[in-house]
């Protein structure tokens, strides 16, 4: 099977950028084959990922690193060069609700996610049995409302065990601390359900019931310090009226927080998403 480098840059915008890094793969003998380009024109900022057949360029990532190099100095790049062989380590967490965990297991599971699911992290010990069938370890880690500091040092504990490169908030009803927000910043992915910033909180289908809004939907964004409020992967929608309960606004809205978690997720393990503060370029 065919494997790839994933060259993905953001620097600052200019003349020559694209040109200068196509001949310079095409010089190595490099086949491109998928490349994606954004000009931010308020900021100035250049975004640019690019797909390279391996098999083409004959040398390895750790050679193709070392002569790109002088490239990136030469247009201040950020930048990162991805080999697809190795794949991203997640750790999945959830508390009590199972149908976005039980949705990545199963794509993962048939191969729509490029990745390991290296563990499941719970405040409950109720989907233990479902991650097990999977032949995934289930690490349960009650979380005292009084003095969450241990569950939290052991949860990082058990991400650091499994050397995870992503961590997703499949449903996971805690809050994390800043501490753990700051040690694993750009790597944890949260579904929230409902448009951020309206409806935060608690019972978000409820309130938009009470509100009589029309559209109800999801969203997947990278967790920070402030609550639900980092950079946003991805977001749906789904039409309701005033015929639909809340029950039915929580029904729909499960299907939308499936699909949108497992979208954004599938972006991030192939390097599409850039983050530009608080906004991100997606290439998808």
């Amino acid at each position: 099977m065919s494997h790839f480098y994933r060259l993905v840059v953001s620097c600052p915008d200019q003349v020559g950028i694209v040109a200068k890094v196509s001949s310079f793969i095409a010089d190595q003998g490099g086949s491109i084959t998928e490349a994606s380009q954004h000009s931010d024109l308020e900021t100035g900022r250049f975004f640019m990922r690019y797909e390279i057949l391996a098999d083409s360029l004959g040398m390895s990532a750790e050679v193709l690193r070392s002569a790109f190099e002088p490239v990136a100095e030469r247009f201040d790049m950020d930048w990162a060069l991805v080999d697809t062989r190795k794949r991203q380590r997640v750790v999945l967490m959830v508390s009590r609700e199972s149908h976005c965990l039980v949705d990545l297991l199963y794509r993962w599971q048939v191969g729509e996610l490029d990745c390991d699911i290296v563990g499941v992290i719970s405040n409950h010990d109720d989907m233990r049995s479902l991650t097990e069938w999977y032949g995934i370890p289930y690490h349960h880690v009650p979380v005292d409302p009084a003095d969450k500091t241990a569950a939290f040092e052991q949860v990082q504990a058990h991400i650091d065990d499994a050397r995870a490169d992503s961590i997703v908030l499949a449903r996971y009803m805690q809050i994390l601390p800043p501490a753990l927000c700051e040690r694993y910043a750009g790597q944890v992915i949260n579904i929230h359900h409902s448009f951020l910033p309206s409806f935060a909180g608690a019972k978000p289908y409820h309130q938009a019931y009470q509100r009589g809004v029309k559209l109800i939907g999801a969203t997947c964004h990278y967790v920070t310090q402030e609550l639900d409020a980092g950079p946003i992967i991805e977001q749906d929608i789904h039409r309701v009226s005033h015929c639909h309960t809340p029950t039915d606004l929580v029904r729909f809205g499960r299907d939308v927080e499936k699909a949108v978690l497992a979208r954004g997720l599938r972006w991030h393990l192939e390097d599409r998403v850039l983050v530009h503060g608080n906004k991100t370029i997606v290439f998808s």
